[in-house]
């Protein structure tokens, strides 16, 4: 059960999603190319990763299509517009991790059951293909492509981004740092996860480093449910 202060957004809030015409010719190629979860999920993951070398950045839609990268907030807010349009409610999943290095992933529903889509640094840290009953196993499938280090997921939050926040997340060529500060004061669900495991899996994860430095991190067991 989920405290009372935190619930799942429901789906019959109304559209507020913007027409065609608000797009730019290239923005809309990008949505009619990416008409499902999966290729939305190739279009980000393909984008290399905004490693803000110059400074934070918080781009919506528009400026990750203007400079072609994106980081996973980006990456969210990105597939929340685009899904949008293909009838999918712009949820949020925020990943609450120990070092405050939160991860962010739109969330779906298909057939009932939850997916999601990201772009992360970290080749676990991508989309789940919908096939979870709850939002909290979904949650689960991360928690050991989290360790690395320090990172650990200790709690999740779902945000709906119709009521989140009354800035233009979907095309505004400006940074919107509001939705950032949204997230982390919104409700979250706590998770207890077992520190042995985590301790194995954190001594998997660093052999692993020592021996392929600059390969992806890919030993999980949960692969086939990446999407």
């Amino acid at each position: 059960m989920f405290p009372k202060s935190f619930s799942v957004p429901q789906n019959y809030l109304p559209s507020t999603a913007p027409g065609r015409e608000a797009f730019r010719p290239e923005e809309w190629a990008v949505v009619r190319r990416c008409r499902t979860p999966k290729q939305v999920q190739n279009y980000l993951r393909r984008l290399p990763y905004n490693w803000e070398k110059r400074g934070e950045t918080l781009r919506t839609f528009r400026g990750v299509v203007r400079h072609g990268s994106a980081h996973c907030l980006e990456g969210a807010l990105s597939a929340a517009t685009i899904m949008e349009q293909h009838g999918y409610p712009p949820l949020l999943l925020d990943l609450e991790s120990q070092d405050q290095l939160d991860h962010v992933l739109f969330l779906f529903k298909k057939d009932g059951k939850w997916g999601t889509i990201a772009r992360s640094r970290d080749a676990g840290l991508h989309g789940r293909k919908p096939v979870f009953r709850t939002i909290r196993n979904l949650v689960m499938s991360y928690v050991d492509p989290y360790v690395d280090g320090v990172a650990r997921v200790i709690g999740y939050g779902v945000a709906d981004l119709r009521t989140l926040v009354k800035c233009d997340w979907r095309l505004s060529s400006k940074y919107v740092k509001e939705v950032e500060r949204a997230l982390i004061v919104m409700p979250h669900k706590s998770i207890r996860t077992s520190d042995r495991r985590h301790q194995a899996i954190l001594r998997q994860f660093q052999a692993f480093k020592r021996k392929y430095p600059d390969r992806p991190v890919t030993f999980y067991s949960n692969r086939n449910l990446w999407l």
